[in-house]
């Protein structure tokens, strides 16, 4: 969690595509390390960086697309791109652990895949909405005017005004007490926060309790992978038409209520418990898929790493609660599920009052920045945003760069 507040601000101080690439060697050199272990400690110690390298590696390159693509392309990088992958290489897994059952040559095996990733950092561009933040328009000019050459459409003659430079160049540096000042800022944050932990817990949960099931491990291990391949096929063409929120919230349901359910089903039938528990795995990865891309969509430029970096710390909460949760079952089968579903129905509630981000810009702006659907909404917020928007730093239609497939 704390690695997370320090990607936060390296990502915005010094950009989001040297911190993927940075969190890439990171995690490399953890895993390789690790399996030169000697003691537990020093095994655990070596999984701290890994994990920190990962999720550091995983929201900025989320961020990192989200920023770059169109809103059609933004759907499928954020499902198909980046969540199928993940899947891919998940279902991948045990068969290479089933090849290998040596944990260190395993491990060193492993290590190894990220090597084939640095060609592309000559290939995946900077993010020209953080490169608006820090002033550098003749790098963003470059960008989008390659972008448009690619995608065959003729870029405009002149893309910033005089008066929009002078305005970029004293552009207000953001930082995570931000996201403390406005009432309806806190109201939302505190409402992904309790998203993305229950979300976590559930899917983190179902996934780690596979190895509770009865049958070969490796082979429970790919099931519960492949259970997630139609998940992200189906949230990629949902995503397109159909409200977040609403839709959030529907799977968030389902998820939960196949946990409340599969408490009753005797252990004789092994298949139809089976069938529920990828039941359950099949919403919360569409659950999962959809919070990532609307809470980016949520939050402004300006605080989108921010936010993202907090919702992250708070999903940490709930994968590293998860196990404990899934170790109640010792005491009583049915506790951990009526736990985790319990949570996650509520937070299907809470969900309700966030704003909807479908068919809209992605915000730039803290003033631009929707406002929740409850009780969030007060003169302290609107203070807020009118001293937002009659600030030398805000000013209409600043910076609106079109996203553009690269």
């Amino acid at each position: 969690m704390v690695y997370n507040v320090n990607n936060v601000f390296f990502s915005h101080r010094f950009g989001r595509k040297k911190v993927v690439f940075i969190s890439l060697a990171a995690q490399c050199v953890s895993v390789l390390l690790q399996s030169f272990s000697h003691s537990w400690i020093m095994f655990c110690v070596m999984f701290l960086f890994i994990g920190a390298s990962q999720i550091s590696l995983y929201i900025s390159a989320f961020v990192l697309g989200t920023e770059v693509l169109s809103k059609t392309m933004r759907v499928l990088f954020s499902t198909l791109g980046a969540f199928l992958f993940y899947c891919i290489g998940y279902m991948t897994l045990p068969w290479i652990a089933y090849g290998i059952r040596e944990w260190r040559t395993l491990l060193a095996v492993l290590s190894t895949f990220s090597v084939v990733y640095i060609p592309l950092w000559w290939f995946i561009p900077e993010s020209p909405r953080w490169l608006i933040t820090q002033g550098r328009i003749e790098e963003v000019e470059a960008f989008l005017r390659d972008a448009a050459r690619k995608n065959k459409v003729e870029a405009p003659s002149v893309i910033f005004k005089k008066s929009e430079l002078q305005d970029i160049s004293k552009n207000k540096t953001y930082t995570i007490l931000d996201v403390l000042k406005s009432k309806n800022i806190r109201c939302i944050t505190l409402m992904c926060l309790l998203l993305w932990m229950a979300i976590n817990i559930g899917y983190f949960g179902l996934s780690l309790n596979t190895s509770n099931l009865s049958g070969n491990p490796f082979m429970n291990c790919f099931l519960s992978a492949a259970s997630e391949v139609p998940a992200y096929v189906v949230s990629t063409w949902l995503l397109k038409k159909c409200p977040r929120r609403a839709l959030l919230s529907s799977f968030l349901i389902i998820g939960g209520g196949v946990l409340l359910l599969i408490q009753f089903i005797p252990d004789t039938l092994y298949n139809f418990a089976l069938a529920l528990e990828m039941t359950g795995k099949f919403g919360f990865t569409i659950a999962f898929s959809i919070v990532y891309i609307y809470t980016a969509e949520i939050y402004p430029t300006v605080l989108r790493n921010v936010g993202m970096g907090m919702c992250s710390s708070a999903a940490r909460i709930g994968s590293i609660t998860a196990p404990y949760i899934i170790y109640l079952g010792t005491y009583s089968k049915a506790l951990p599920y009526i736990l985790m579903g319990s949570l996650t129905i509520a937070s299907s509630v809470v969900n309700l009052f966030l704003p909807e981000t479908l068919n809209k810009d992605l915000p730039e702006t803290l003033a631009q920045m929707q406002e929740c659907q409850g009780l969030c909404i007060g003169t302290k917020k609107r203070k807020y945003v009118e001293n937002e928007v009659n600030s030398p730093t805000q000013h209409e239609g600043k910076a609106d760069v079109p996203g553009l497939t690269v």
